[in-house]
């Protein structure tokens, strides 16, 4: 077991604290490029649809935003096939170019007054390139360092990298909070809204720079010197009935996953933009502040996975989110009434929220790399993230805020994210195995 454990470090890049480094950074701007849309879906509303119907006008922004969800999974097979055939490195930095070139192009469409629908055809297309290239980059972020990092802390080290969806909203809410002061309300409803997307131009020279030198992964590498990659890991994933199984188990547990985190940390800025009526830099405060104090808890989650499991931890998310989902967000409506907003609470309680987070998605990504071999771990791992957390969980803004529209009752809009985790919960707990101590490394690579 010693000369194993020693064998392992052995081949373990000295580097690989930096690829973390790395890794994670580019994908913070990668989730900054997705998120500034949905956190500017009020403003866009109004610049790319009729005006005369404004809450027909929000509903289509945000049925837009879920878009770039629905389309990811199509991206996780174009991509997932490309890093398990080609390499990670190469289609990892393929995606972070089309990411960013597809968000600040939104930057430069004319609006609705000048274009007409073509605007909104456009915004479109530029939403499904986004959503495209996602699908294809969380794959290869968590393969890319799953595969860097040692066998017994893969759970804290990954989830360094989780932590880069949460940061990256809250860099767009930092960009948005800087230019709607600096330029004022009245100049950034007008056209600096147009800047957050057009700073995508900027970010993808920095994220260049940080993977730039970047090696192919260790793992990959011993794969592809032996001769085992797949020549076919859609079919070797998808139609071999063994690994089809896993592919539907690991959905259903990212399903779970994807609405707890859609729900606890994304789904709150549209209740206090929409319900409480919060304007966008007090909303923006609340969520920003409350997900920086929130985030360490996916770090200290990860760490845990790594004593006592990946499935005690995330479980144990579902189940709580379930429980408290509605008690925490009558009390954020209580605390955000228009006028008297309380902002200690308010933070409190999206702090208390983004823990959940923590717990569902901290240990995820380890999780997902353990689960499927190294062969066909890009695309494996891809695709039930992209279904369960790109469909399941992109769906939340759409169906919970047209569920309050519809019937103006809180306890409506929260059926779903309530009961995606409870049925997730008890179906993991009986077809969701605990991967703590399977390895990637050596003779498991393959």
């Amino acid at each position: 077991m010693a000369i194993e454990q020693t064998a392992q470090t052995a081949r373990v890049p000295k580097n690989f604290r930096t690829v973390i480094t790395a890794a994670a950074g580019g994908n913070v701007i990668e989730w900054y490029d997705f998120y500034i849309f949905g956190s500017l879906a009020t403003i866009l509303s109004v610049k790319f649809f009729e005006k005369s119907h404004p809450v027909a006008a929000l509903l289509s922004t945000i049925a837009l935003f879920t878009a770039g969800f629905l389309v990811r999974p199509l991206g996780a097979l174009l991509f997932g096939w490309m890093g398990d055939r080609v390499g990670r490195k190469y289609t990892f930095i393929l995606t972070l170019v089309g990411m960013a070139l597809g968000t600040g192009a939104i930057g430069l469409i004319p609006t609705f007054e000048q274009i007409g629908l073509s605007a909104a055809i456009i915004l479109f297309c530029l939403r499904m390139l986004q959503g495209l290239c996602l699908g294809g980059s969380y794959g290869g972020a968590i393969t890319y360092v799953a595969e860097h990092v040692p066998e017994e802390r893969r759970g804290y080290y990954t989830s360094w990298l989780q932590t880069s969806p949460t940061l990256g909203i809250v860099l767009s809410l930092v960009v948005i909070i800087a230019v709607r002061s600096y330029f004022g309300e009245t100049v950034f409803n007008d056209w600096a809204w147009r800047i957050p997307f057009l700073f995508s131009f900027l970010l993808v020279f920095i994220t260049l720079y940080m993977r730039a030198n970047f090696e192919e992964s260790p793992v990959y590498e011993e794969i592809k010197a032996k001769g085992k990659t797949s020549k076919n890991p859609w079919r070797e994933a998808f139609l071999n009935p063994a690994n089809l199984k896993y592919v539907v188990i690991a959905t259903i547990v990212v399903l779970g996953e994807g609405v707890v985190w859609y729900s606890s940390q994304f789904w709150p800025l549209f209740y206090l933009q929409t319900v409480s009526k919060v304007d966008t830099l007090s909303s923006s405060f609340i969520v920003g502040i409350g997900l920086v104090i929130g985030t360490p808890s996916l770090i200290f989650f990860g760490w845990l996975s790594d004593k006592i499991g990946r499935k005690p931890v995330i479980l144990g998310g579902f189940f709580l989110a379930a429980l408290t989902y509605f008690p925490l967000f009558t009390w954020l409506g209580a605390a955000t009434q228009p006028g008297h907003i309380n902002y200690p609470i308010a933070i409190l309680i999206i702090a208390i929220l983004v823990c959940y987070v923590g717990m569902v998605y901290g240990p995820i990504g380890a999780f997902l790399a353990e689960f499927f071999p190294g062969r066909i771990r890009y695309t494996a791992v891809s695709m039930p993230y992209m279904i369960g957390n790109g469909w399941g969980g992109g769906l939340v803004p759409f169906i919970t805020t047209a569920a309050f529209t519809a019937t103006g009752s809180l306890a409506y809009a929260l059926i779903y994210p309530i009961a995606v985790p409870v049925v997730c919960l008890v179906l993991s707990l009986f077809l969701m195995p605990e991967t703590r101590h399977m390895k990637i490394w050596g003779a498991d690579a393959a």
